[in-house]
């Protein structure tokens, strides 16, 4: 009886929180792009993981004077973890480092999206690598509820 309650809150929390469409996980954030994205820095700093890059779209469309809603992307990794995916599927590469997308729509909603680890694998035909990518799921989960969560 406690698992079925657990199950039902979690998906009621999912769905009210979190939209997956074509291998993509978009996560109702409670901050600002700003504010989402340095929670994730810094939760991802203190994993180990590597921040490659921060890139501020808004800031970059600014530049050649368009207008483009805050819009930032992180793209972070681990080889540790990267290349045993590599080693089973090499063109998964292309969609490594992971990124992770915080962008504000029209109505002013925060929201925080990454690629679905198990989709890229279908895409890749990723085979033998299950722990490696429940890993990874997990992980992002994880990743993604500390900087959306208030």
């Amino acid at each position: 009886m406690r698992y079925l309650l657990l199950t039902i809150v979690s998906v009621v929390f999912y769905s009210s929180s979190a939209i997956a469409h074509d291998g993509l996980v978009q996560i109702k954030s409670s901050h600002d792009v700003k504010v989402t994205a340095d929670r994730l820095e810094q939760v991802l700093n203190a994993k180990g993981m590597t921040v490659f890059i921060r890139i501020n779209h808004a800031a970059g469309a600014e530049k050649v004077g368009k207008m483009l809603r805050p819009t930032e992307l992180v793209i972070f990794g681990n080889p540790k973890i990267g290349t045993p995916l590599m080693q089973c599927a090499q063109s998964i590469g292309i969609d490594l480092p992971q990124k992770a997308l915080i962008s504000e729509d029209e109505a002013g909603q925060v929201w925080f999206s990454y690629n679905d680890p198990m989709y890229l694998a279908k895409r890749h035909e990723v085979k033998g690598c299950d722990e490696v990518l429940k890993k990874v799921s997990n992980a992002l989960a994880k990743f993604s509820a500390k900087a959306t969560s208030p």
